[in-house]
């Protein structure tokens, strides 16, 4: 036997959301609707995987639209990351994607750190261009100056260093 069903998401061999298959009945019963993955093929349920199909695409435009307008934002200008460097301009540790979100969230753009797309930390003072992915379809490109800190080298490093006590053996007795 055979039933008729709605997939509620695209299922891998068998349609994408919103489509209409006929299954095994153990397959729907025991598998498909367990995991939410469809539901019954009847009138009620065609309805509301079309209304549930029209918020999320109601969703995706509005999360394209910001995303568009954080891409015009980011675009206008240049950031710039200030972390405490050496002589040679080395940075005494990195400059990550966390930083990079943190410096933008001080100019007003407000951006997840997982969309920041480094291949490996900054640790080098100088210009990056920064992947950024926004949205599935928005990506772009984010200009960071990475400078030396006022005040140069940390305090640990510019202190001079205590030679260690010597050590004598013990006489045996």
């Amino acid at each position: 036997m055979s039933t008729q069903i709605i997939l509620t998401t695209k299922v891998e061999h068998l349609g994408d959301e919103g489509a209409t298959v006929k299954v095994a009945d153990g397959f729907a019963r025991n598998y498909l609707f367990p995991k939410g993955l469809a539901m019954p093929a009847s009138a009620t349920n065609l309805k509301r995987v079309e209304s549930m199909r029209k918020k999320r695409e109601a969703e995706h435009t509005a999360a394209l639209a910001g995303a568009k307008e954080i891409v015009s934002q980011l675009t206008k200008g240049t950031f710039t990351i200030s972390a405490p460097a050496g002589a040679d301009e080395k940075l005494f540790g990195s400059v990550t994607s966390a930083d990079i979100a943190e410096a933008l969230k001080k100019e007003g753009i407000t951006i997840d750190r997982k969309k920041i797309i480094l291949e490996h930390p900054i640790r080098t003072c100088g210009h990056y261009d920064v992947d950024v992915k926004l949205h599935a379809e928005i990506a772009t490109k984010v200009k960071i100056w990475v400078v030396a800190a006022e005040g140069g080298a940390p305090a640990a490093e510019t202190a001079p260093v205590a030679e260690a006590p010597k050590r004598t053996k013990a006489k045996k007795k």
